[in-house]
């Protein structure tokens, strides 16, 4: 662990298994209670007595080091990621390899970012400042995407960190830790990291009054007790929660492509992206066609091993979430969805894997359509008109992210503008890292990536001047 700017060990530790082998890989610290008092400490003490929320250019040297060290060891990152994660190693190259231009543009906007402006009128000034100690709790999925994109722009903007890993994959943090004690000046406590299995770390960070905000990527259930515990001192929030999304193709739309997308997501990271298109809407006069092309695919995907280049889909996380998957096909089978392909587990010596699953005749108001399930599981539901389309697409709790396919670009446009959600793809549109990743209704609060997720960790001030 990183605390207070030094690695410490904390006496007891943890196991770190691996979905491809079910075997223990190695361990992490478990963190005690006075652990995380530490580095809640060392945080606040770093924003309260440094000028590292107002040394810009300084800010900007630290981010540049440190990336310079992720590049420099970039396949230890990413022989980690394939280990305790058990991502593809070929899906690497979006989940690493894409990420790393953000850290230098992160490095800059550190220091060029206009973080005073006159408000209208010459009344005065508008300050944008960093609101303090963040807490970054990060899910499992996706950890280094989260450090990008949730830890570094808060540290960017000058604020503190706190962060607690997902217990699934502690090592991606750890590595990361290790990078800034051994190969970068950024000062001691501004950047702690705190391994546990215990939620009860993650609560103790979260309700603590000496942090001024929560930025937590995860599922809508813990998001809604995340939003609780920090209600107590009122902390600022950004969520980043489940998904249900609708892949809407129209009948005009590219079929094969459409049918493509959701079946390429439900085989990257297995299915374990909360922005998967896993509700597959088809219009009845293509249904049947569609449903055939998607099998064909998903028949043709090859389970095994993630280090393997020529697998096409991992394991689950764990063992427990590989049954909860189960554990919701057998639910849709028994609420009239028919199987097409899958429902089971693969052929495989060991790991926690769920065979590549379609199901048919999927009722929209369905446990299985109103469930995000986080895994290789696509739900093939017909509609007769652009109406039931965008009706569908919307009966849903979650409003994360969504897609529209057709010939005709303003038809298309017409539909995307009536989907709730954060981020919708026209086209098979690559908005990734170009717009505002965020969601709509349980989905989340605030935004991530770009400019975007940079100010959500500054406060706005407003200071008056009156005439001399």
């Amino acid at each position: 662990m990183l605390i207070d700017g030094k690695l410490v060990e904390s006496g007891s530790r943890f196991a770190n298994i691996s979905p491809t082998t079910e075997e223990i890989i190695g361990y992490a610290e478990e963190a005690t209670a006075e652990d995380m008092d530490a580095a809640i400490a060392a945080a606040r003490r770093a924003f309260d007595e440094t000028d590292w929320a107002t040394d810009h250019a300084f800010r900007r040297r630290c981010l540049t080091q440190l990336g310079d060290a992720i590049r420099d060891d970039v396949e230890e990152l990413r022989r980690i990621d394939v280990a305790e994660l058990g991502v593809l190693v070929t899906t690497t190259g979006l989940t690493i390899d894409t990420m790393l231009p953000r850290i230098a543009q992160l490095a800059e906007l550190a220091e060029t970012y206009g973080y005073e402006q006159p408000l209208p009128n010459d009344a005065g000034i508008l300050r944008r400042e960093a609101v303090g100690v963040v807490a970054a709790v990060l899910t499992w999925n996706c950890g280094f995407y989260l450090w990008i994109e949730k830890v570094l722009p808060a540290l960017a903007a000058g604020n503190t960190v706190v962060v607690r890993p997902a217990p699934e994959t502690p090592w991606g943090s750890t590595f990361i830790a290790r990078l800034i004690a051994e190969r970068t000046d950024i000062p001691a406590g501004v950047v702690n990291v705190v391994t546990s299995s215990s939620p009860a770390r993650a609560v103790q960070l979260t309700e603590d009054p000496r942090v001024d905000m929560v930025s937590f990527t995860g599922s809508t259930a813990v998001g809604r007790q995340v939003m609780a515990q920090a209600a107590g001192t009122v902390k600022k929030l950004v969520l980043e929660l489940g998904g249900k999304s609708a892949n809407i193709v129209l009948d005009d739309g590219d079929l094969e492509a459409a049918v493509a997308a959701s079946v390429g997501q439900s085989c990257a990271l297995a299915g374990q992206m909360c922005g998967m298109l896993s509700r597959l809407l088809l219009p009845r006069s293509r249904y049947e066609e569609g449903i055939a092309l998607a099998a064909a695919m998903m028949r043709d995907v090859e389970v095994g091993d993630p280090a393997d280049p020529a697998t096409r889909q991992g394991p689950q996380v764990s063992a427990a979430h590989r049954d909860r998957i189960l554990g919701l096909i057998a639910t849709a089978r028994e609420e009239g969805a028919r199987v097409v392909v899958g429902g089971g587990v693969p052929d495989v010596a060991r790991g926690f894997y769920v065979q590549q699953t379609l199901l048919a005749d999927v009722d929209p108001d369905s446990t299985i359509a109103q469930t995000e399930v986080f895994g290789p599981v696509v739900c093939v539901i017909p509609y007769d008109d652009d109406d039931e389309a965008v009706r569908i697409a919307n009966n849903s709790i979650y409003g994360l992210s969504g897609a529209v396919w057709s010939a005709d670009r303003e038809r298309a446009l017409t539909v995307a503008r009536r989907v709730r959600t954060g981020v919708v793809a026209v086209n098979g549109a690559h908005y990734f890292q170009n717009a505002p990743l965020g969601g709509y209704r349980q989905s989340g609060l605030g935004r991530e990536t770009g400019l975007w997720g940079f100010e959500e960790y500054l406060e706005v001030k407003g200071i008056g001047v009156a005439p001399a």
